[in-house]
C-alpha cells in the first residue's frame, strides 16, 4: 500500500510543479477592483439634422485606477487613425453583451467620470448597461455591475 501511495505522489508531483509555474506567470496584471458604473443624467443635442439622447455615465471607483492604465500606447495598435491611442479601451455593452460605443483615448482615470452612449430620440434603450475597460498591455478586462438607463 506504501509503495502504490508513493507511486501516485511521484506521477502528480510534475503536474503540481507545472500548475505552480504557470499560474505564478498569469498574476502579471496589477489586482485592481471591477469598476462600479453608474448613471449621471442624460442630455438631449442634435447632430447630422437628428435628436440624440446621451445616456451619462461615471465609475465610483476611478481614482484606483492608476494613471499608466491610461497612457497613450504607441506600441500597441492604433484605434482606427488615432496612433495615440490609450493603453486601456472601455466599452459599453448592453445587459445582453450589445456593444454600444467604445472610448479608446481616455488620458486618466478622471476621464471615466464622462463616459457616455448616445441613442437616436424615440428609441427605447436597453434596462442596463457594462462597461469592459481593456487593458491591451496585460490582456486583462475588468468588468463592471449593471447599471440602470434611467435615474
Amino acid at each position: 500500500m506504501a509503495l502504490r501511495s508513493r507511486m501516485k505522489l511521484f506521477l502528480l508531483m510534475p503536474a503540481l510543479a507545472a500548475f505552480l509555474l504557470t499560474s505564478q506567470g498569469v498574476a502579471s496584471a496589477p489586482p485592481l477592483p471591477n469598476p462600479v458604473l453608474y448613471l449621471t443624467g442624460t442630455e438631449a443635442y442634435q447632430a447630422s439634422g437628428k435628436t440624440w439622447i446621451r445616456y451619462k455615465y461615471d465609475v465610483f471607483n476611478k481614482d484606483e485606477y492608476p494613471a499608466e492604465l491610461f497612457a497613450a500606447a504607441p506600441a500597441l495598435p492604433p484605434c482606427g487613425a488615432n496612433t495615440k491611442a490609450s493603453r486601456t479601451w472601455v466599452d459599453i455593452y448592453d445587459s445582453r453583451g450589445k456593444r454600444l460605443y467604445g472610448f479608446c483615448a481616455l488620458g486618466k482615470p478622471a476621464d471615466l467620470g464622462t463616459i457616455w452612449f448616445a441613442l437616436e430620440e424615440g428609441v427605447v434603450p436597453p434596462s442596463f448597461v457594462y462597461i469592459e475597460m481593456n487593458d491591451r498591455q496585460t490582456n486583462t478586462r475588468y468588468k463592471s455591475n449593471l447599471a440602470d438607463t434611467t435615474l
